[in-house]
């Protein structure tokens, strides 16, 4: 049986600011999502990570559906509808143009979707990240699929030897969607060389060069064809799928304990290390500091086990232990070095308006003529 996963994440507004959804907000998303089951969609499930909600529907229509879309869009209409009746913060923030309170980037929801043959056993996880970069996921899924010293499979699993294919998305070039495909493991220096830059490029999709099955997708697709223009999204999502022939769960999250620096916290400005936290979990100090979840999913005939919380666990309390030292640490540095993201990709009036007119007080001293 041949199903679709699409996953999205969206921002509808928010309780306290950029803190939490209203109950009321996801209810509203749930209950217009649910409305397609048996009809347009197989199943869905929707929960949140910080301020974003994050959607999962199965289905049979493949990949970039225009029905599957649309009706995602009314979802989100009707959360916004929500949130503007309870007065919230950022009201259809991702959707709508008047949404957005400062920041002129991030506009548009953020969609993964992947389209395969089921599986016997088939599982997969979903990622959800909130205050981060699309290029948040490179480190820990560069390291999940392409390293035996967090993915031991690669060295005891016959069906991975081969390794895998990543394509890797350049997430600034705005005219047309620019890529490239390296494999693993002969272009791993090539590979270091991109996604050490999680501003401009992200992962995309990974492959087993094993099956040629596909094993990931990541939320750098375009939305173009839902508002008639194309929207760029910080906050990802990421669908894995897990168990032979591909890693098994416990090592794609792995990699998630080391909590690597990414952009995206406070504003969207400053830098902070990725917190793997619980299922409906809010943000709170300085916005933040940068979050994600993971939710574990059995799959038969497109129908969706209730799913296991991955990060819940006592493993994992020590981890965000010691990521919070991580944060404090960094923010006493406030606006100073890499606590900030570089200039270029601070997109905030205020800042670009106060360089522009320095710019124009700066003097050029040149030196006297003999």
């Amino acid at each position: 049986m041949k199903i679709t996963l699409t996953a999205v994440r969206v921002d509808l507004g928010a309780v306290g600011g950029h803190l939490q959804p209203s109950e009321k907000i996801v209810s509203a998303v749930r209950d217009t999502i649910k409305e397609k089951t048996d009809d347009l969609l197989i199943d869905s499930w929707i929960d949140f990570t910080g301020d974003d909600i994050t959607i999962l529907c199965t289905h049979e229509a493949g990949k970039e559906n225009p029905e599957i879309r649309k009706h995602l869009w009314n979802g989100f209409e009707e959360g916004a509808a929500a949130a503007e009746e309870q007065g919230l913060y950022g009201v259809g923030q991702d959707i709508r143009d008047a949404g957005v309170t400062g920041a002129v980037k991030g506009l548009g929801p953020a969609m993964a979707e992947m389209e395969f043959e089921e599986r016997p056993n088939e599982t997969f996880l979903v990622f959800a990240v909130d205050k981060a970069v699309p290029g948040a996921f490179n480190l820990p899924f560069y390291l999940a699929f392409t390293d035996p010293m967090h993915c031991p499979g690669l060295m005891l699993s016959p069906r991975m030897r081969k390794g895998f294919r990543l394509t890797v998305m350049d997430v600034l070039y705005k005219e047309y969607d620019r890529e490239i495909v390296l494999d693993a493991p002969e272009d791993l220096y090539n590979l270091a060389a991109l996604l050490r830059e999680q501003n401009r490029y992200a992962i995309r999709r990974i492959e087993s060069r094993g099956t040629d099955e596909q094993a990931l997708a990541a939320s750098t697709i375009r939305m173009s064809n839902i508002a008639g223009k194309i929207m760029g999204k910080d906050d990802p999502v990421a669908i894995a799928r897990v168990q032979d022939p591909f890693p098994s769960s416990g090592e794609v999250v792995a990699p998630f304990s080391i909590g690597p620096f990414v952009g995206g916290f406070m504003r969207g400005c400053h830098n902070g290390p990725l917190m793997p936290v619980p299922l409906s979990t809010k943000v709170s100090y300085f916005d933040g500091p940068p979050v994600v979840s993971c939710a574990a999913f059995g799959l038969r005939n497109g129908r969706l086990t209730p799913p296991i919380d991955v990060f819940d666990h006592p493993l994992w309390d020590h981890v965000r232990s010691r990521l919070a030292a991580k944060t404090l640490e960094i923010r006493r540095q406030g606006f100073f070095g890499n606590a900030m993201q570089p200039f270029e990709t601070i997109h905030y009036g205020g800042l670009v308006n106060i360089l522009r007119d320095l710019d124009e007080r700066f003097e050029i001293m040149r030196p006297p003529r003999d």
